[in-house]
């Protein structure tokens, strides 16, 4: 590509990491290499990582823990992993060897204050042009939005969680 444009992903609603899955997958099936790197997960029970890996041209790679992550009072460890998320994201979009790079939860990140929103929006500045970046996550910060190309708002009008139904394996996770 020419120029890769920035999207977000963003809002209350389910199906942000889903929809840029969905991008990666039409990104792939076209050729493009994409790198996806999950901020705060890791479980290795995630559907989409055994996906990956029957899809070529598709990596996909976790910066967390498999446990809660508190906003208010954030594990040393979270903020770590976070970090080096973030550094590992630099380096990979520097590098120019992916067409795509997802960074999958960075707003949630940002929100819980294990990533700087300043080095972020330098990482989304800087990046190489043909790039095609992309930010998923609640929360994402109005300046980050001011400076995408795309910005989908993901609405949570009605989910089986508010009835008190759990998580089910390969539809959220």
């Amino acid at each position: 590509m020419e120029k890769g444009l920035v999207h977000v992903y963003t809002g209350n609603g389910k199906g942000k990491t889903t929809a840029a899955l969905g991008l990666a997958m039409r990104a792939a099936g076209h050729g493009l290499k994409v790198y996806m790197i999950q901020f705060m997960k890791g479980r290795i029970n995630y559907g989409e990582l055994e996906t990956a890996k029957l899809i070529p041209n598709f990596e996909i790679k976790q910066v967390g823990r498999p446990d809660f992550v508190s906003k208010e009072n954030p594990d040393p460890e979270d903020i770590r992993l976070a970090q080096e998320g973030l550094e590992h994201a630099e380096a990979v979009i520097s590098a120019g060897q992916y067409d795509m790079v997802i960074l999958d939860e960075i707003n949630v990140a940002m929100d819980f204050r294990l990533v700087s929103r300043d080095r972020v929006i330098t990482l989304i500045k800087e990046k190489l042009e043909p790039v095609e970046l992309v930010l998923t996550g609640r929360s994402c910060p109005p300046d980050i939005v001011k400076i995408a190309d795309y910005v989908t708002e993901v609405l949570d009008i009605k989910h089986p969680y508010m009835k008190g139904l759990k998580a089910r394996k390969g539809i959220e996770w």
